[in-house]
């Protein structure tokens, strides 16, 4: 059948499932065509009166009649409440990516075709009735020729095709949605459908998943708190994962997780330390924490509890750039700073450089203000973030992908925190990770560190420092150094102009020595010369470096 064919009876379908749900109705409520709406009662099954349920279980039933696809297409959407009423996202929030299984005898040929060997030469057992089953894979017990017990993670038949299949359709209705909605240019339906089907795509390649297990055990690697199962390379494929077995109880099993002996206050306070170390520490963290993928195992040496993630098909990651507006937005928030969460929003481009500080100030102000006057145990961060990401928008932010997926874990995080201990205060647990990554981001260790790390580059170009300082000294004072302004008020800041150019100067000059300081270190690490432990060089020009900085940042009047 060609795809042409195949589509139109997939539309036809779809017609016939929103069909049964009423959604001619919806249709013709919208103000487009409600002029039109007696053409509704022309249709054959309008005229039997039914009663329909909230318009957000109707959308939800569509989904999950439609299938898997839909179904993960409506739990990203549920994350996305800057495109969706609240009563739809909290619906979308309870979709369960669970379906039937396909035949375990189809997953055994499977996995002996992507190995080219029976399956008996690379397990000594494997069951054929799956552990779980999702809408990507599903999961087998298996056990190693070593005596090691495994889960087989098996790539589901034929998805690819019909992950194609479907979101041609999709992008269909969002690029309509983005011609001929009123808010469509704003909220950019095909570029979130674009982003949707990269997140399913990549959830296919059990490699990368594999790389994403690898990279978050290293990061973990001798935490007393988190243990992150092994992956077998060896027996890894694109379409086949090999992982360690975990065997624990389910973060949501609150009695059991009590006759086993936890504190699950404790358990709460590292489970919320682990995520931020996550953010703030690595920039890479698991995005979809939900109890089906958290577990909770004693560690077999001291007994603590030590959590174990599963299913790392979906991470996220921040760039240094955004952890540290973030980590700074939540200390400022932490103090009630609104003035300082407006400024960073501009300076970190997330809103307009046009932006009026004063009225997003004072619009934050207004969203905050009534939840920080609740006690500590009925703030929810999560919404918080959700109001000042919908808050912004009337500001012109455009809400980046990561920092809304940031967003959606930050929620589950704090609602299996909360479930394990109501009175968790998650202000508080949050920062000793925030005060960690500011003193190791910010100080002078950080700059050190980046100092050798650049060290290569900065021995080529070291030389031409002087020059360079002196060139900028020379265009200043022959009154050439241009800054491009179009300010139409610039004769009256004239002065302003000439103090920066001083401070430029100055920040050039104590950037270059620091610089300079930084490189002497690594390369007179041996030098007999040395003050306090320290080479002489590094005290000589890092006190120049420190002086000309605090020149430039000191305001003096002309």
């Amino acid at each position: 059948m060609s795809v042409a064919v195949s589509r139109v009876f997939r539309v036809l379908a779809i017609q016939r499932t929103l069909i049964r749900h009423g959604f001619d109705e919806m249709l013709f409520a919208t103000p487009v065509l409600r002029s039109l709406a007696f053409l509704r009662w022309l249709m054959p099954w309008n005229w039997v009166r039914r009663t329909y349920g909230r318009r957000a279980d109707r959308l939800r039933a569509v989904l999950e009649e439609l299938g898997p696809i839909y179904v993960k297409f409506g739990q990203v959407l549920s994350t996305r409440r800057d495109l969706l009423p609240d009563d739809i996202a909290e619906e979308f929030s309870k979709l369960q990516d669970h379906v039937p299984p396909f035949p375990g005898e189809q997953a055994r040929r499977i996995v002996e075709r992507a190995f080219g060997v029976p399956i008996t030469e690379i397990f000594s057992a494997f069951d054929e009735t799956p552990l779980a089953s999702a809408s990507i894979a599903q999961v087998h017990a298996a056990k190693l020729k070593d005596g090691q017990d495994v889960i087989v993670k098996v790539v589901r038949p034929g998805i690819r095709k019909t992950i194609e299949h479907d979101f041609g359709l999709i992008r269909m209705l969002a690029g309509l949605a983005e011609r001929y909605w009123s808010h469509g240019r704003r909220l950019k339906p095909l570029r979130v459908v674009a982003e949707f089907e990269k997140t399913i795509l990549d959830e296919l390649d059990m490699m990368r998943e594999a790389a994403n297990a690898s990279q978050l055990r290293r990061n973990f690697a001798g935490s007393p708190y988190m243990r992150v199962p092994e992956i077998h390379w060896t027996y890894t494929r694109q379409n086949v994962l090999v992982m360690e077995r975990i065997s624990g109880i389910n973060i949501d099993n609150i009695e059991e997780l009590r006759a086993a002996g936890f504190d699950l206050h404790e358990l709460a306070t590292h489970g919320v330390d682990i995520f931020f170390t996550q953010v703030f520490r690595d920039h890479f963290f698991h995005a979809d924490v939900h109890p089906g993928n958290l577990f909770v195992m004693a560690d077999p040496e001291t007994g603590r509890p030590v959590f174990a993630p599963v299913d790392f098909g979906i991470m996220g990651s921040l760039s240094e750039f955004d952890q540290r507006y973030l980590a700074e937005n939540f200390a400022a928030f932490l103090d009630r700073n609104y003035r300082r969460v407006a400024e960073l929003h501009v300076e970190s481009g997330w809103v307009p450089a046009d932006t009026r500080v004063d009225d997003f100030e004072f619009a934050i102000r207004a969203v905050c203000e009534p939840i920080f006057d609740r006690p500590v145990k009925d703030i929810s961060v999560g919404s918080l973030l959700l109001r000042l990401f919908q808050t912004a928008q009337r500001f012109q932010m455009e809400i980046l992908p990561q920092l809304l997926l940031l967003q959606k874990t930050l929620v589950n995080v704090e609602g299996i925190g909360r479930q394990l201990d109501p009175e968790l205060d998650l202000w508080r647990t949050a920062r000793p990770s925030l005060e960690r990554f500011m003193k190791d981001r910010m100080g002078l260790g950080s700059l050190l560190r980046a100092a050798r790390q650049g060290y290569p580059r900065w021995a080529d170009r070291l030389p031409e420092l002087p020059t360079l300082a002196l060139d900028v000294l020379d265009q200043l004072k022959a009154g050439r150094l241009e800054i491009a302004n179009r300010d139409p008020n610039l004769t009256e800041i004239r002065n302003e102009i000439r103090r920066a150019y001083r401070r430029l100067v100055y920040a050039v000059l104590g950037v270059g020595f620091v610089i300079t300081a930084a490189v002497l270190q690594v390369v007179d690490a041996e030098s007999s010369r040395r003050i306090a432990g320290l080479p002489w060089s590094l005290w000589v020009f890092g006190s120049l470096g420190v002086a000309a900085i605090t020149a430039a940042l000191r305001r003096r009047p002309d």
